[in-house]
């Protein structure tokens, strides 16, 4: 069975199957077409004019997949979802690792479309259809990856500079000039939160749970709006915070995290995880998790997990976060 590799807020494939199905390997500037069982692939330029023109000559009914590229796929995918295409999107890892069990002796643009196409047209009763988010959630969701960016630079610059005073009175005013931005960064955070539909009612919800701030909140309520019917189980796989069984026989491995969801989500919760763990609310918690001999790296992703748990139930209720109903259980969350 395929793993579930579109879009989790997405819905399950249903009715009849698609005609068609299109595999479409996206790059910056163009994108490689090829049809499943077809052997020749085409290329157009991957613009809105070029991506409407080869949507109209599609036969209707047809599906459409493709691999999250981070921006350059977005175009397509909401233009061909809003013309009445099913659309996939799917993880690269998976699509590579596919390619490998067939077996692929080599990789190109057309080869990557083929290979799309294979698995869409083989597994799509197994992904979930994609669907575009509220434009204001995308915006949310676009000033948390590109604050990132900016911390990461702001990380990289600062340790390339340690033991180089001179280096780092150089880069001072730079240093500055990027905690000025962050700041204006968080407040175009708080702004995009309250401009998402009853978002500012949900986002205090979820950060009264101690330990969660404006940026883990934020990304919280994204996820949080994207699965709304879903589980708490069905959260934790998405943020991949899910920790992964590799046994065999009588052999039980060390659980790892899948790590299938964003990178950033899961840094921010960590984050949050160890400000929480600082707190009243979940201190006894965590040295419970550490008594039981688990790392400070587990211990911490084990509180994420169990605090996301709460955020998402006070979220779906409506309710805020309460120490006293809370102490009982949070060792056993």
């Amino acid at each position: 069975m395929a793993t579930i590799v579109s879009d989790p807020a997405g819905v399950r494939t249903s009715g009849p199957s698609p005609c068609v199905f299109f595999g479409v390997d996206v790059a910056s500037s163009h994108l490689d077409i090829c049809s499943y069982g077809a052997s020749a692939a085409k290329r157009i330029a991957n613009t809105p004019a070029a991506i409407s023109a080869w949507l109209a000559s599609l036969p209707a009914g047809s599906a459409i997949a493709m691999e999250s590229t981070g921006s350059y796929h977005r175009t397509l995918a909401t233009d061909a979802h809003a013309a009445g295409f099913v659309v996939y999107l799917l993880n690269p890892r998976d699509v590579r690792s596919y390619a490998r069990g067939l077996g692929a002796r080599g990789k190109t643009d057309r080869l990557d479309a083929q290979v799309i196409a294979r698995y869409a047209a083989h597994e799509h009763r197994q992904l979930r259809l994609w669907q575009p988010q509220p434009v204001a959630q995308q915006a949310l969701d676009e000033l948390l990856r590109r604050r990132a960016v900016l911390v990461k630079c702001h990380q990289q610059l600062r340790m390339s500079a340690a033991g180089c005073p001179g280096v780092l009175v150089t880069l001072e005013s730079l240093m500055q000039e990027f905690a000025r931005t962050l700041k204006v960064l968080d407040l175009k955070i708080r702004a995009a939160v309250a401009a998402v539909d009853a978002g500012q009612q949900d986002f205090e919800c979820i950060t009264s749970v101690p330990g969660i701030g404006l940026l883990s909140g934020a990304a919280l309520l994204g996820v949080f709006r994207r699965l709304a019917a879903a589980s708490s189980d069905a959260v934790i796989a998405f943020l991949g915070l899910d920790p992964r069984p590799m046994d065999s026989g009588h052999k039980v491995g060390l659980r790892r995290l899948s790590k299938r969801g964003p990178s950033e989500w899961r840094r921010l919760l960590f984050n949050a995880a160890m400000s929480g763990a600082a707190t009243k609310a979940w201190k006894a918690c965590y040295e419970h998790e550490r008594a039981k001999g688990l790392s400070r790296t587990a211990a911490l992703n084990v509180l994420a997990r169990k605090m996301v748990r709460v955020a998402f139930s006070l979220f779906k209720n409506h309710k805020r976060f309460d120490l006293a109903l809370a102490s009982g259980n949070a060792v056993n969350a």
